[in-house]
């Protein structure tokens, strides 16, 4: 997969919009093959980056890092 998308989850680091848009950014050019797009396809392009970046987002928000999950046995 794309092994140059530095990972953005790091303790006491909650990553930014820049970051988010970034990792996106290079998700939709992967798959795309597009490394930039041409006019007629620079619309849709930029609404995948900006779906990937808030779908990143949602996740982050959604993630319980270091919580335990209570489960009984």
């Amino acid at each position: 997969m794309c092994r140059n998308i530095k990972r953005l989850r790091s303790p006491g680091h909650s990553p930014t919009d820049q970051e988010l848009h970034d990792a996106a950014l290079q998700f939709v050019r992967k798959i795309s093959g597009f490394n930039s797009p041409s006019r007629a396809n620079q619309e849709a392009f930029e609404a995948a980056v900006s779906q990937v970046a808030a779908a990143g987002r949602t996740l982050f928000e959604s993630l319980q890092i270091g919580a335990r999950s209570s489960s009984t046995a």
